[in-house]
């Protein structure tokens, strides 16, 4: 394996990646690092788990209510509106409002 030409040096830390010492004190923190990113990654979910369990939602607040849902598909199904002017009735995306109706 050819190494690259180019090296870091920390003047602070004393860290020098052009020799074998500073390589190895350099990849110790980028495992630390690693790791604690997959213990805040494991947390996260632990914690949106137990909120669930608790009855909680986790995520985004619906932009729109059932009643909301349920006027939009009186008003599409028939055909009395379009996607479009439902959507812009209750201030949404029509994606959003596509979302909704598919659930």
């Amino acid at each position: 394996m050819r190494r690259s030409s180019t090296g870091f040096a920390s003047l602070t830390e004393s860290i020098d990646t052009t020799t074998s010492s500073g390589r190895l004190v350099f990849h110790m923190m980028d495992a630390l690092a690693e790791f604690e990113r997959g213990l805040i990654g494991e947390r996260t979910k632990a914690g949106m788990g137990a909120a669930k369990r608790r009855g909680k939602h986790v995520g985004r607040p619906s932009k729109l209510t059932r009643q909301q849902i349920q006027h939009a598909r009186e008003l599409i199904a028939p055909g009395k509106e379009s996607c479009g002017a439902v959507a812009e009735l209750f201030v949404v995306d029509v994606r959003t409002l596509r979302r909704a109706l598919a659930v």
